[in-house]
C-alpha cells in the first residue's frame, strides 16, 4: 500500500512536470495529493463508473479518462497547493497520469 502511494506521488510529480497547467507547490502537497487521490479512487470512482456505464461502454472505456479528470478537479479543490487550470488540462493530465502510473507500476 505504501509502495502504491509512492508510485502515485511520483506519477503526479512527473505529470505536473509534463503538463503546464498542473501546479503542485511542494513535496508535502504531493504526498497529500497521493492520499486524497487514493481515497477518491476507492470511494467515488466506482460510483461514477457505475453511473456512467452506458456511455463508458459506448466509448469503449475512454470515458474513464473524463471520470479521472473530474476526480483530479475534485482533488485540486480539496488539497491546498494543488491547482489545475481547467477541464482540458485535467483531461490531458488524467491521460498522462494513467500512462505514467502504468509505466511506474510495471517497473515495480
Amino acid at each position: 500500500m505504501i509502495m502504491q502511494l509512492l508510485i502515485n506521488a511520483l506519477a503526479f510529480y512527473i505529470t505536473s512536470y509534463l503538463i503546464p497547467g498542473m501546479i503542485i507547490s511542494g513535496w508535502q502537497t504531493l504526498l497529500v495529493i497521493a492520499v486524497v487521490w487514493g481515497i477518491l479512487t476507492i470511494i467515488i470512482k466506482p460510483i461514477l463508473i457505475i453511473l456512467t456505464l452506458p456511455i463508458n461502454i459506448m466509448t469503449l472505456g475512454l470515458f474513464t479518462f473524463v471520470i479521472n479528470a473530474i476526480l483530479l478537479l475534485i482533488t485540486s479543490n480539496i488539497v491546498p497547493g494543488f491547482k489545475i487550470e481547467g477541464f482540458g488540462t485535467a483531461l490531458l493530465a488524467a491521460i498522462v497520469l494513467t500512462i505514467v502510473n502504468g509505466f511506474l507500476s510495471a517497473l515495480k
